[in-house]
């Protein structure tokens, strides 16, 4: 009987593949058959998935900004006090462990990549206008919900802390010996409170 292969996970699979040469020999070595070469697979196979190099890495960019987008969803959901909750949330978008690191320099090797790509730099326009909103939308969160200072202005703050949230990821990944995970956090946090109304 034929072994019914199932569709997404060996497209993650392939995927990951991509992440790891990406990583390990950087963009330009990400060809069709260093990734099958990686994935342990034929060039045959891995076309019957991805047709060239440039959709490789757009299904890899693609996959960095679904996974965060779902553990920040996840985080979300989980309740809990506001502003502990938001924060969990922010922290998605940081490379603070294993699994973000590897989704943080493979969207800042493709995001190199894009200034040459326009396919890439449209992906990358539309997941970077997506944190900025919802660093808007947490703004907005906590003017609704009554705990934001009484002067804040929504649209500059959610700027703000989108800066804040990329600046953090560009440093924690390029310097993480100046700015480890917890001072990452610590950073994040400060900054987060000074949006709320403290008195």
């Amino acid at each position: 009987m034929p072994r019914i292969v199932d569709a997404e996970q060996r497209r993650r699979e392939l995927t990951e593949a991509v992440w790891r040469v990406i990583r390990r020999d950087g963009v330009q070595a990400a060809s069709v058959r260093a990734v099958a070469r990686e994935a342990g697979t034929s060039m045959g196979a891995l076309r019957h998935w991805f047709a060239t190099q440039d959709e490789l890495l757009h299904v890899a960019m693609t996959r960095v900004v679904e996974r965060a987008r779902s553990r920040a969803e996840a985080a979300a959901a989980a309740g809990g006090p506001l502003v502990p909750r938001l924060l969990r949330v922010l922290e998605e978008a940081l490379p603070l462990d294993d699994e973000r690191r590897a989704e943080a320099e493979v969207w800042l090797a493709l995001t190199a990549r894009a200034l040459v790509d326009p396919a890439l730099a449209e992906l990358r326009d539309r997941s970077a206008g997506e944190l900025h909103g919802f660093c808007t939308e947490v703004v907005r969160v906590l003017v609704a919900e009554g705990v934001a200072r009484a002067d804040l202005d929504v649209d500059l703050e959610g700027e703000r802390l989108y800066a804040v949230v990329d600046g953090l990821a560009v440093h924690a990944l390029t310097r993480p010996s100046v700015l480890p995970p917890g001072r990452a956090r610590t950073v994040l946090a400060a900054h987060l409170a000074t949006l709320v109304d403290s008195s």
